[in-house]
């Protein structure tokens, strides 16, 4: 396959910890190629900004004193202490550069994917996936491994939220294999048990059956969050990320040929491969005519469903639309279940920086 390679823009990012306290971070000039084997992407290390990284200076935002003890309005303290984000990217780029980036992106799909917007329950907040029942459905298998990678860094942070550090690591894994920046604020709790344990069956299944009911589920799903069609066919877009494993979800193998790039190509290949039924003793699953790529039911469903199949003709048409939709979409999707986040009162105007 051919290399490809595009320099992303830079982009400022306003991150807030578990008090809210402003910190800015730049998000790095990712370079992105397509590659035959499997292997991470790299990029430089996201830097904090030099009129922010000394604490015991002040720096001037929209008429507000940022400081190592938060946010200062004349005499009032608004936020807490920062912590230092920037350092937890670094380390979950280290994670990234060993491989581990589609993984870490499921950890924060899965963990906010569980919201529901009649009973505003589920979602980021919380990080209830440490707690049985939820740590043990079948949708969450595999998942253990990216809680464990994350668990060295928490403890060296211990002020951060699992919380903020599962849905921080999906966003820096994307930007890092050669996507958008994610717009990613702090201030997710973490719940002390697992009472608040939402119920199976709210992510998203591979297959019901039918074409059908396979194409409602995912409609049903989605809309339960908030979704509209295109923003439902831009995260499937993630899915050019990663594989799937027969010990975890019963199907096997990839979408695409470059598992740790970000990128449209799974649009490409669902448009532009031929895709039969897979002859196998597992679960119903497409492959291409060389057998080594895959795709599931759901996935299909984007090219059997009229309007879905729009979408995913448009993205594969245009990356940069697709990672211009995408970057909104999954900002919205790691903030479900954390109503704070979404409001942007007047005397914290940076948050109108987010996009």
């Amino acid at each position: 396959m051919a290399s490809l390679a595009r320099a992303s823009r830079r982009i400022a990012i306003i991150s807030f910890n578990s008090a809210k306290a402003p910190a800015v971070i730049f998000a790095p000039n990712a370079v992105r190629g397509f590659a035959a084997s499997v292997g991470p992407t790299t990029g430089p290390s996201a830097r904090t900004p030099s009129f922010l990284s000394d604490s015991s200076k002040a720096a001037a935002v929209f008429g507000f004193a940022v400081t190592g003890l938060g946010v200062l309005v004349g005499s009032a303290v608004l936020d807490g202490p920062q912590m230092d984000t920037a350092k937890v990217r670094e380390e979950i780029e280290a994670l990234v550069e060993e491989g581990h980036g589609p993984l870490l992106v499921r950890l924060a799909w899965h963990t906010s994917g569980t919201f529901c917007k009649m009973t505003c329950t589920g979602g980021s907040d919380g990080a209830t996936m440490r707690f049985s029942p939820e740590s043990n459905w079948g949708a969450n298998a595999g998942l253990g491994l990216a809680r464990d990678l994350l668990e060295p860094i928490k403890s060296r942070h211990p002020n951060m939220s699992y919380a903020d550090m599962w849905t921080l690591a999906g966003c820096v894994a994307i930007e890092y294999m050669g996507g958008p920046a994610i717009p990613w604020q702090k201030g997710r709790s973490d719940f002390p048990d697992g009472s608040k344990c939402p119920a199976d069956g709210r992510l998203p299944d591979a297959d019901k059956g039918t074409i059908g009911k396979t194409v409602q589920h995912i409609r049903d799903i989605f809309s339960r969050m908030g979704f509209t069609d295109k923003e439902i066919v831009a995260l499937c877009g993630a899915h050019a990320l990663g594989r799937c494993h027969t010990d975890r979800s019963g199907y096997w193998g990839p979408w695409t040929r470059a598992e740790t790039t970000f990128s449209n190509q799974y649009f490409l290949e669902l448009l532009e491969n031929t895709w039969t039924l897979k002859q196998w003793d597992g679960p119903e699953q497409f492959e291409d005519p060389t057998g080594e790529l895959m795709m599931l039911p759901s996935d299909m469903a984007l090219i059997w469903d009229k309007t879905f199949r729009r979408h995913v003709v448009n993205y594969a048409a245009d990356e940069e639309q697709f990672f211009k939709d995408f970057s909104k979409a999954f900002a919205k999707l790691v903030e479900l279940g954390v109503p704070h986040l979404n409001r942007k009162p007047w005397y914290k105007p940076w948050l109108f920086l987010m996009v």
